[in-house]
C-alpha cells in the first residue's frame, strides 16, 4: 500500500566527529568538501542517509566513504535542525563522535572529498554547514564523559605510561593535574593492568607499562562500581 503524505519531509544526514591524541593536542578529522555548497570548505565528515539503512550505518558508511576510516564506535551525541543550516534546504542531521587512536588511522580523501587531515580543536578553521557548533558541542560532550566513563583509553595505544594517561585528562580537561594524587586515585580503582615491560627507545628513564583491563573495568561496574576522576 502507498501512502501519499501531506507534510514536507526534510532530507536527513549524519555527521561524524572523530577525535584523535597525538602527542601534546587533541585533534579532530575534517574533510575538504569536493562540491558544493561549501565547494573547498573544510567539514564535519557525512552525508545523506539512504532510504534504506540505518543512521548508524549512514554515519559509518560516510566516514570510511570520505575518509577511508572504518571499523569504528560510533556513539550518537545530538540532533540539529536549525532553519537555514543547509543552503540546499530543510535539512536535519544526526551527529555520532568516535574516539580512536590517531596513529592506526590514517585519513585518505576520496568520495566526494578532495581532501581530509587531522586538526588541533585549537586550529579549528571556519567550517561549512553549522559544523563548528557541532564540534562545540562535542568536545563538551567529551569533557563532560571523561570524568565519569573510561572512554579516554580509546584515544591512546594498547600500552601506555601513567603519565601519558594523565597528559591526556590535561588536554581534554585544559587543566594541569597533580600527578601523585592522580596516579594513586587511577591505580586504586584497579582497573589497569601493570606490564613486565617498560618504554623502549626513550631518552628519558624508562618508565613502566600499563593496559586498560576492560573485563576488570565491567566486573566492576556489575558490582556497583563507579568510575570517577
Amino acid at each position: 500500500m502507498t501512502f501519499a503524505y501531506k507534510y514536507p519531509r526534510p532530507a536527513t544526514t549524519v555527521d561524524c566527529i572523530v577525535f584523535g591524541l597525538d602527542e601534546d593536542e587533541l585533534k579532530i578529522l575534517l574533510i575538504q568538501r569536493a562540491l558544493p555548497p561549501f565547494e573547498s570548505h573544510w567539514a564535519i565528515p557525512g552525508g545523506y542517509v539512504n532510504i534504506d539503512e540505518s543512521l548508524e550505518k549512514a554515519a559509518l558508511r560516510e566516514l570510511e566513504e570520505e575518509t577511508g576510516i572504518g571499523n569504528v564506535f560510533l556513539e550518537q551525541l545530538y540532533t540539529f535542525g536549525d532553519l537555514g543550516r543547509d543552503p540546499r534546504g530543510r535539512t536535519i542531521t544526526v551527529s555520532y563522535y568516535a574516539l580512536v587512536n590517531l596513529f592506526d588511522h590514517i585519513p585518505h580523501a576520496d568520495s566526494d572529498a578532495k581532501n581530509a587531515g587531522w586538526f588541533s580543536i585549537d586550529n579549528i578553521p571556519p567550517l561549512a554547514f553549522d559544523h563548528n557548533k557541532i564540534i562545540d558541542t562535542a568536545i563538551a560532550r567529551l569533557q563532560g564523559k571523561i570524568v565519569y566513563e573510561p572512554i579516554g583509553f580509546e584515544l591512546l595505544p594498547k600500552k601506555f605510561t601513567l603519565l601519558r594517561l594523565q597528559k591526556l585528562y590535561e588536554i581534554i580537561l585544559c587543566k594541569k593535574l597533580d600527578k601523585r594524587n592522580f596516579q594513586k586515585k587511577i591505580l586504586r580503582m584497579d582497573i589497569l593492568t601493570q606490564l613486565d615491560e617498560i618504554q623502549k627507545d626513550v631518552s628519558h628513564r624508562a618508565a613502566r607499562l600499563f593496559q586498560f583491563n576492560h573485563e576488570r573495568y565491567l566486573e566492576l561496574k556489575k558490582g556497583g562500581f563507579v568510575f570517577e576522576l
